[in-house]
């Protein structure tokens, strides 16, 4: 009996830990950004079977870079971040890489359903997510480049899922999404200046020190300050979209004065700042768009 129940907590132990492995809050994410792409192309609700097989499809290939990014890790883990599941025992590398089989393999399987175009782009995003774990983690600004890549494809992927990829709304999130993840990767590689220079990172707070790659996020915040006023200069979007854009360029502009001052002990704090500003100008934009 004894036997039994210590085979079956086994069981059970090396299921969370498999579960672990997906980090679910940032598939979600990946997949609710496919559906906001979708309702910026659309300036409707796109139909369920489209809306399902998008989130699926970025869902899974996220899911599966995530699952990956322990596999590469295994032994930065194992000092770092001892508890994950990898790390902790709970999983083999084996199950490890069946499991990112798999899940790759739903996530190409609901691209082709969405379309041979959709296929390609999630083979594409697959293919960065895979170079990035497996040898551009530690390269400073390619693998920022990269990861910010992933963020904006997910808006293009919801235009392609629903037929309209040169959607100018949804180019322009994607850009917006791109340079905004671009400059928290660089601030957030700054706040993580200690601990990136003893693991051998190339980041660009180590090559170049913490507050000039804080400078180089700042200028990439503005950038995207001036970027919000492009769609209206040409005639992109509809000037009634502009308030809730304002009020996210007001709150970037706080927020990277905040980041540039030295004195501040937690500057971490306003990368989220930033963030949640540019997802609460996204969803007023498309309340905007489906009401209007």
């Amino acid at each position: 009996m004894c036997v039994l129940l210590t085979a079956t907590d086994q069981q059970m132990a090396k299921f969370l830990g498999l579960w672990r492995l997906f980090r679910f809050e940032l598939p979600l994410t990946a997949g609710v950004c496919v559906i906001l792409g979708q309702l910026l192309a659309l300036g409707q609700f796109p139909s369920i079977p489209e809306a399902l097989l998008g989130f699926l499809a970025v869902f899974f290939i996220s899911a599966a870079a995530l699952i990956l990014n322990d596999y590469f890790d295994l032994e930065s883990d194992r000092i770092n971040a001892p508890h994950r599941p990898l790390a902790a025992g709970l999983v083999t590398p084996r199950e490890v890489v069946f499991l990112s089989i798999i899940v790759t393999a739903l996530g190409f399987l609901a691209s082709f359903l969405l379309g041979f175009t959709a296929l390609l782009v999630a083979i594409l995003v697959w293919v960065v997510g895979f170079l990035y774990n497996w040898r551009f983690k530690k390269a400073g600004l390619w693998g920022n480049l990269m990861v910010s890549f992933s963020v904006g494809m997910t808006f293009l992927f919801g235009g392609i899922s629903v037929g309209q990829f040169f959607e100018p709304a949804v180019w322009f999130f994607a850009l917006l999404s791109f340079f905004i993840n671009l400059g928290e990767e660089i601030a957030a590689d700054a706040m993580d200046l200690e601990g990136d220079r003893q693991a051998g990172s190339h980041s660009l707070p180590v090559l170049l020190g913490r507050e000039n790659a804080l400078r180089i996020s700042a200028a990439l915040f503005l950038f995207v300050c001036v970027l919000t006023f492009a769609p209206f200069w040409l005639g992109w979007m509809a000037w009634l979209y502009l308030p809730p854009l304002l009020l996210m360029d007001g709150i970037i502009l706080y927020a990277t004065a905040k980041l540039l001052d030295s004195q501040l002990e937690n500057r971490r704090i306003y990368i989220r700042w930033i963030y949640l500003s540019a997802l609460v100008a996204i969803l007023a934009v498309i309340v905007i768009r489906l009401v209007s």
